[in-house]
């Protein structure tokens, strides 16, 4: 009788410390991103690591959120100088209906992928705390910047970031 009690509380431990410790799991500098697979505008999924030996930026946004649509079409102007040089750019939206995200990303002209996490499971991967979220992957796939907010100038920072990545 003291065994199974012992196995059972044993057990019970193990139940209850395994999701508590994923819970608490941070998202650093130096460690290998999560992997994903998200459908994107175009009807295509993408999977994060085929993106292996290029620079990522991936950019949680949302289009409720007043500094995403400040930051988008900056952000498109980085992509497009540097995607012939081994940068993708990845646009996350977390919005429940996908159409208001494809609606907002045409009306300003955005031609980096976006990608629909309407079942925040990425989101969540990634532990997003602020709106914008944004990440900058090395060409191994590890986190190499973690910005969270937007503020004028930091589209500044990111082609500093990503054109030091880019070995430019």
């Amino acid at each position: 009788m003291k065994l199974r009690k012992l196995i059972l509380a044993t057990t019970l431990s193990i139940i209850v410390a395994f999701p508590a410790a994923n819970a608490f799991a941070v998202i650093s500098k130096g460690k290998l991103a999560p992997d994903f697979s998200l459908k994107s505008m175009s009807g295509e999924n993408i999977r994060l690591s085929e993106m292996r030996g290029k620079v990522v930026m991936i950019n949680f946004w949302a289009t409720w959120c007043a500094p995403c649509r400040k930051e988008m079409p900056l952000l498109n102007d980085l992509y497009n100088k540097h995607k012939n040089s081994g940068f993708v750019l990845l646009g996350v939206n977390i919005d429940n209906t996908p159409k208001n995200a494809e609606k907002m990303a045409k009306k300003l002209g955005i031609n980096f992928p976006i990608l629909f996490d309407n079942s925040k499971k990425v989101s969540e991967a990634y532990k997003v705390s602020a709106m914008p979220f944004t990440i900058i992957l090395d060409r191994s796939g590890k986190v190499n910047q973690i910005h969270k907010g937007y503020l004028p100038g930091y589209e500044k920072k990111y082609d500093a970031q990503v054109s030091k990545l880019l070995g430019k």
